[in-house]
């Protein structure tokens, strides 16, 4: 029988005042390592009356009475699970995908299985490289759940070290090329040229990325952008397509950058909102399409790379999919 989800009460009194959260609710409950605990109220497990409580360093009160949901524990390791795939190539070393909106690369807090991890367990069988670990077994890199497109794979550990350094250079000194088309509100202030700015964690929300100064802990990271088309009649674009190619490979790259300069991707829920005087300037049906775009308008579609083993130059193209195609169709009605 399936284990149901443990639910937890802890209430503070005088003695735990100030206390962080973590770890006041780590003395209550010994059976729970700190880490665990983090992760709980990380994930939205612990409430504070009718309040989800997701800062590991919130100052206990006097009275506070926490609301704790234990789900039970899953398997370390992924499971095989039989998940369409579109295979672009595959040897004995490599396997390229194309990978739809909306499937997550690897397991992870909210998505513990229908990953593209656990199809590949299941295309590849025992084969795949263990040095990414056994959540993320034959993961080089990585797309955003809602990003479609292309993506290699490592069935071997050799082949992994070797992709692992190519993409790790960024392709500075080699060929390693990865490229996006983009669908962006406005347009960019040039027809083409290079976002330089360091990216780390927002400083209020742990499931966004910003543009961070490095003394306040961001990365580098470099953005170039090249503008295919734009969309609109009048002195100024409603919107564009762009390429672009990543010069580093941090966290939501494409998405913060061009966030930055103004010009977010189309259907962004986390970068790209408030662009609703944009929409009402389209003609209905452009508009509805747009609607219906349940996603970020973000597609990896050029992949090129040294094969690990012979040495040969790989180079791969992706068309856009079928709802980002129909968009940027009605777009050109404009």
């Amino acid at each position: 029988m399936p284990v149901s989800t443990e639910r937890l009460t802890a209430e503070a009194d005088e003695s735990h005042a100030g206390i962080r959260l973590d770890r006041f609710l780590s003395g209550r409950f010994p059976e729970l390592s700190r880490t665990r605990l983090q992760a709980l109220i990380r994930q939205g497990h612990v409430a504070l009356g009718r309040a989800t409580i997701e800062d590991v360093k919130y100052p206990v009160k006097r009275g506070d009475r926490f609301k704790i949901s234990v789900p039970p524990p899953v398997s370390a390791h992924p499971q095989a699970q039989e998940i369409p795939l579109n295979v672009v190539y595959e040897d004995e070393s490599i396997v390229v995908i194309d990978k739809p909106a909306g499937l997550v690369v690897h397991p992870g807090a909210g998505n513990i299985d229908r990953t593209l991890v656990n199809a590949l367990i299941a295309h590849c069988g025992a084969s795949l490289s263990g040095i990414g670990g056994v959540a993320r077994p034959g993961i080089v890199h990585r797309l955003d759940k809602d990003t479609s497109g292309l993506l290699v794979v490592a069935k071997n550990d050799r082949a992994h070290r070797a992709l692992s350094e190519q993409f790790a250079d960024h392709g500075r000194e080699g060929p390693l090329e990865r490229g996006y088309l983009a669908l962006v509100w406005g347009a960019p202030p040039r027809p083409h040229g290079t976002i330089k700015a360091p990216i780390g964690r927002h400083k209020t929300s742990r499931t966004k990325m910003a543009v961070v100064p490095v003394a306040r802990g961001g990365r580098e990271a470099v953005t170039h952008y090249q503008v295919v088309a734009t969309f609109g009649r009048g002195p100024e674009p409603i919107a564009s397509l762009l390429e672009c190619r990543l010069e580093t490979g941090r966290t939501h790259q494409v998405r913060v950058h061009l966030a930055s300069i103004g010009t977010p991707l189309i259907g962004d829920p986390v970068y790209g909102t408030g662009f609703k005087s944009k929409l009402r300037k389209l003609p209905q049906a452009a508009q509805d399409k747009i609607v219906s775009f349940k996603r970020q308008a973000l597609h990896a579609a050029a992949l090129s790379f040294v094969h690990p083993l012979t040495g040969t130059l790989l180079e791969f193209n992706s068309p856009l999919p079928v709802d980002f195609a129909m968009m940027v169709d009605a777009l050109k009605e404009l």
